[in-house]
């Protein structure tokens, strides 16, 4: 544990501040935080989901939240199990840090009912509070997925919600709702890198 925290602690971001962006080639912009260009910057639109407690989850859950989306499903035999264990290192690393939260959201909704995401919160240790995973209308899910986080690598590619989304990428979103990071969900120096960028947009007025 020592030395996870030591990793933890010695990873610096690798930049005084992060960059902003707007579409899916994630090529960075490096914006003052408080300008008009920044404040009218891609962001994550509204939305209205279903938490693993039944409660609804908008974009006002996140008010003044900086928080790390993804997608996954509960029977993924694959990816998401290792993506789950590294979000688990991102809720254990802001524990006690209210303004840090997760978002998972659930790409099969048809199969994945509020009980299932409950059961699944339960045996993996996730905290209601902490992380939401969510369920909801597909299309909505599907549309940010793709539209708005950019979360798929599949660029050029028309795709429909009849098109299944699996995506690794963990998605770093500030207070205003902008995408300012994109990291691979599977590797753990991603992740740590993933932490330290947080500390860095925590200290951006």
């Amino acid at each position: 544990m020592g030395c996870k925290e030591s990793t933890t602690s010695n990873k610096t971001s690798r930049v005084a501040a992060l960059p902003f962006y707007k579409e899916a080639t994630f090529t960075p912009h490096w914006l003052d935080a408080t300008s008009e260009a920044a404040d009218i910057i891609h962001r994550i639109p509204s939305f209205n989901l279903i938490n693993q407690l039944g409660e609804e989850v908008t974009e006002k859950t996140f008010k003044d939240k900086i928080y790390i989306a993804d997608f996954f499903f509960t029977t993924c035999p694959g990816i998401c199990p290792k993506m789950t264990a590294n979000m688990m290192v991102l809720q254990e690393e802001f524990i006690n840090n209210n303004d840090i939260l997760l978002l998972s959201h659930s790409v099969t909704p048809e199969t994945d009912s509020v009980s299932i995401l409950k059961h699944y919160a339960e045996t993996k240790g996730i905290i209601d509070r902490k992380w939401h995973l969510v369920t909801g209308d597909r299309k909505q899910i599907y549309d940010l997925g793709r539209q708005a986080y950019f979360a798929e690598e599949d660029l050029g590619v028309n795709k429909t919600e009849d098109d299944f989304l699996h995506t690794e990428n963990f998605v770093l979103i500030d207070k205003n709702r902008h995408i300012r990071g994109i990291y691979n969900g599977l590797n753990k120096t991603s992740v740590q890198q993933l932490i330290a960028d947080v500390k860095t947009l925590q200290k951006e007025n």
